[in-house]
This record gives C-alpha cells, sequence and structure tokens, in this order.
C-alpha cells in the first residue's frame, strides 16, 4: 500500500479515526489546505477587499467542519490564524511584510474597529459547546443517547466529567461544556431542576441556594409550587430557605 493510500485510510469523512497525544501532526492536514489555498491565491492581484472576503469565505472556513467535533488546540489555531495574518499583510511584490496591527485586534469586528476575522480558537469551543447544548435541548437523539449511556449515565451532560480511556471526541465536547457552566435554567414546572445542585436563582452573585439543606426533604423546584394555583408556594419557601 502507497503511503498516500494510507494517509487516506487514516481519516473518515474528513476526519481523522484516531487521535493519537500528537495533536499537532493528526490535524497538520488542516494546516496544509488552508495553506495551499493561500499559495493559490498569492498570484492572483486581489485588493485588500478581495483578500478580506478569501479570508473569510475560504481560509477560516475550511476547519470548520472538524471544529464542530474536535478541539484543535490554541496552538493549531494560533498556526492558522499566523497563516492568514501573513497572507493578509504581504504585498505583491514583499513576502514578509510588517504587520501594522495586531492579529487579536483584526479578529474584532467592524464597529470596534476590527475587520471581523474570526479568533478560531473561540469559534472552536463555540462550535463544541453548541454540541453540548444539543444534549441539553435533544437528549433523546442518538448520538446523546450513545453518549450518555457511556460516559454520564447517571447525571446530566452539565455534571459530567472526562474518565481515563474516554474518545478525543468526548474530551473535546466537555470542553465545549465548560463554555456552557454560565448557563441558568428556565423553572417552568421545575419537575427537572435540583434544588441544591442546578443553578436556577435570577441572580449575579450565585445562582444555587445558599441556604443550608439541613434536614430539608424537598429535592426538585416543583415541589416549591403550589400545584392548584401553578404560583410559589410562601409557606414552603419560608420554611426551605
Amino acid at each position: 500500500m502507497s503511503i498516500r493510500a494510507e494517509t487516506r485510510s487514516e481519516k473518515y469523512l474528513g476526519f481523522p479515526v484516531y487521535v493519537g497525544r500528537s495533536r499537532t501532526d493528526v490535524f497538520a492536514y488542516l494546516k496544509e489546505r488552508v495553506w495551499q489555498r493561500i499559495q493559490g491565491w498569492k498570484e492572483k492581484l486581489l485588493s485588500k477587499a478581495g483578500k478580506e472576503i478569501m479570508i473569510k469565505a475560504v481560509a477560516q472556513a475550511i476547519p470548520v467542519f472538524a471544529m464542530g467535533c474536535f478541539d484543535l488546540t490554541k496552538k493549531i489555531c494560533g498556526q492558522i490564524s499566523a497563516m492568514i495574518a501573513k497572507y493578509w499583510w504581504n504585498n505583491k511584490d514583499k513576502e514578509n511584510s510588517i504587520h501594522w496591527v495586531s492579529w487579536e485586534r483584526l479578529t474584532q469586528p467592524k464597529e470596534e474597529g476590527g475587520l471581523g476575522f474570526r479568533d478560531l480558537h473561540s469559534f472552536n469551543m463555540a462550535m463544541i459547546a453548541k454540541q453540548g447544548w444539543r444534549f441539553i435541548q435533544t437528549p433523546e437523539s442518538l448520538c446523546a443517547r450513545i453518549l450518555k449511556a457511556k460516559y454520564f449515565r447517571n447525571t446530566s451532560v452539565l455534571q459530567a466529567k472526562v474518565k481515563d480511556g474516554c474518545s478525543y471526541t468526548w474530551r473535546s465536547i466537555m470542553q465545549g461544556v465548560e463554555v456552557l457552566k454560565g448557563v441558568i435554567w428556565r423553572v417552568g414546572n421545575g419537575a427537572g431542576i435540583h434544588i441544591w445542585g442546578d443553578p436556577w436563582l435570577p441572580r449575579d452573585i450565585t445562582r444555587r441556594p445558599i441556604t443550608p439543606k439541613g434536614r430539608t426533604l424537598l429535592q426538585r423546584v416543583e415541589e416549591l409550587i403550589d400545584p392548584t394555583t401553578e404560583n410559589w408556594d410562601e409557606q414552603l419557601l419560608n420554611q426551605t430557605f
């Protein structure tokens, strides 16, 4: 088997089948794809507006598919951003031009003085967090049920933890779930909200009760709601908190 054939067999639907310890080597193909595209543009006479469109529509779109499932790490995102920044500042007659503005500034929105380029690592975390959010919103989906049975059988995805021997996909999703740790429950009927463990109180300091649980037997928020009026039971609230 040729080297090229072996390399292709290591990917399925554009994803690496196995992610080892060296993330840089596994995701090097993304950098190569971006670099090949940029090299092809160098011969074309593009204005700054044309460069901006090509960067946003093509170069920064290449790793998006992988970002939806894997944490590409800050190092790889930084290397891809460095290639794009070099292309942005290069002139037709010069390969190594001065970078007059930092890349962090260019990633800011245009109304704030930037150009709206993506911060690739932040975008990567948002894409992975979206996977975790799907588990919360659609727990009956096949993917959510499989991962729950394997990694967080007796808890929610927000309380799940990384275990030894878990896949890199799950480790990546756990990185994204950290982004969701600031979410707050919309109470509704309160049936799925744990009084003492879930963030459900609308305040800035802490969204969990600061009152000691003591001997209180109440566990779910629904138990604090009067079933006849569907309003808060003031007597129970006073006894509990």
